[in-house]
């Protein structure tokens, strides 16, 4: 009889590398490194976010592979593309889920399986604390899909030529979806 032991957030500290993995039922769930078009959409949202939080202080703006630890029966990470967090900053993995989390969408992020894991991941940056969530599609028409704890079945959506907001996670934040484009 084989016994699998179940990964810990210091397992999660561990990651070979620095790498990206976020800890869901028990196992690391290693990323892959993003593409190119997807780090430049990732790190203009995450530039936005830091003049947002310069010019209110009301939280700090994070770029890709920060993690934050959360205590979920099933999950207990995450590490979005981009975040906004209003808690205490620590060296260590920061405590509790983000108000504003930035999924970007890469290559192996389309089809049944995994728009199924999307909306489960949605479903528990929610259940974590989180108030908005954007699905950021660059091969899509409809390119940032803002999804709302309080209406998470109803996106609003943000198309090239319009101006994107994370209300009512980030009051007056907004982004023009071009922008997300080299």
């Amino acid at each position: 009889m084989i016994l699998k032991t179940e990964a810990t957030v210091e397992d999660l500290a561990r990651v070979p590398e620095h790498g990206k993995a976020e800890l869901v039922n028990g196992e690391l769930i290693l990323m892959s490194p993003a593409g190119g078009l997807h780090n430049v959409a990732a790190g203009e949202i995450y530039v936005r976010l830091r003049a947002y939080a310069r010019r209110t202080r009301s939280g700090t703006a994070f770029c890709d592979n920060a993690g934050f630890v959360v205590n979920l029966p099933h999950r207990k990470s995450f590490s979005p593309d981009a975040a906004f967090y209003t808690g205490p900053v620590t060296a260590s993995f920061l405590q509790g889920a983000p108000v504003f989390a930035v999924e970007v969408r890469s290559e192996g992020d389309y089809g049944p399986a995994p728009e199924q894991a999307m909306g489960d991941q949605r479903a528990d940056y929610f259940a974590a604390g989180t108030k908005v969530v954007w699905d950021v599609d660059l091969e899509g028409d409809q390119v940032v899909r803002s999804f709302r704890a309080e209406s998470p079945s109803e996106p609003s959506c943000f198309r090239r030529g319009e101006t994107a907001n994370a209300e009512p996670a980030l009051p007056g934040w907004v982004m023009k979806v071009e922008e997300l484009f080299v």
